[in-house]
């Protein structure tokens, strides 16, 4: 409860005004009656606890800075004058906006702007994102990449974070959520690569098992399957020139063609991002070795030489 100076209920001038900071009202305690609205709420914006405030008072600051800007992310925008002052004599306002954020602090703000919209319609979480930011930064300072889309680099830049992140994504989800065709956006990422000497590592099978298995909502026993027949198929050499992501979708044909939770090479190579004849070219180097693949364990509900040929 408090008093407002200059604020008092018409009925009960004496009584002590309540605040409520919630619907910014001050209410007569005698009546009830709401004599002042837009009460500003001068209290902290969170909880402080002494020990860990050490002594800095943060009931009032700004929004969360953002480092990888030269100009710390703060800017000053003058507001639309009113008073006679504000105009010249033939009309024109003498106080103008002038841009005050770099252009190169723009480009910065864009482009974090294009990795977190791309970022939301995958799912990918916040590391994935700031790993991306700050190699666009590295890209962007370097001034490597010139003439070259800046949708086009931070594209490249989402890509190579996924990989250095462990969780890697195929071309075609990336071209899916952004704007630039799929050559482009491997151009930039060979020029990434080259020009700041950054590594990603080799894609495996196993990156992309669990998440296709899990779309495509295979049993355990299938995915298990699956995973163990990309990967006796790498290393017998048995698909040499292949790609992992079509090794992994006809290793998952061939594991649910061999259960009761049969899948078709249309419904996979959707999943995957790869054409049904690249499922099916893997797919035929593989079948001549099946019983090799195979985990031992494996309960086959289509026996193997009853597989499809094709």
């Amino acid at each position: 409860m408090s008093g407002t100076a200059g604020v008092a209920c018409k009925f009960h001038p004496d009584a002590t005004l309540i605040e409520d900071y919630r619907a910014g009202d001050q209410i007569c305690s005698e009546c009830g009656l709401v004599v002042g609205d837009r009460v500003i709420d001068v209290g902290s914006e969170w909880r402080t606890f002494s020990s860990e405030s050490g002594g800095e008072d943060k009931s009032r600051v700004g929004g969360a800075e953002n480092t990888l800007l030269g100009s710390s992310d703060l800017s000053t925008i003058i507001g639309p004058g009113t008073g006679g002052a504000s105009f010249s004599a033939d009309g024109k306002a003498m106080y103008n906006n002038r841009p005050t954020v770099s252009s190169s602090d723009r480009t910065l703000m864009n482009a974090f702007r294009t990795i977190s919209n791309m970022s939301d319609r995958i799912n990918l979480p916040r590391t994935i994102i700031d790993r991306a930011n700050n190699l666009f930064k590295m890209v962007s300072d370097g001034k490597n990449l010139k003439g070259r889309a800046n949708d086009a680099i931070a594209a490249a830049c989402l890509y190579i974070a996924c990989r250095q992140e462990g969780v890697p994504r195929t071309f075609k989800e990336i071209v899916a959520v952004s704007t630039i065709s799929k050559k482009e956006i491997g151009r930039c990422f060979k020029l990434i690569l080259k020009a700041h000497d950054t590594s990603v590592d080799l894609i495996t099978t196993g990156d992309f098992m669990s998440r296709f298995c899990g779309t495509l909502s295979l049993a355990r026993d299938v995915q298990k399957a699956a995973t163990c027949i990309a990967k006796k198929a790498v290393d017998l050499d048995i698909v040499p020139g292949r790609s992992p992501i079509s090794v992994a979708a006809a290793a998952i044909y061939m594991a649910s063609q061999a259960s009761d939770d049969k899948r078709t090479q249309r419904e996979i190579a959707d999943i995957a991002g790869v054409a049904d004849v690249t499922i099916r070219q893997s797919y035929k180097l593989m079948l001549p070795r099946a019983a090799e693949l195979f985990p031992q364990d494996f309960k086959f509900t289509t026996p193997i030489e009853n597989l499809p040929q094709n």
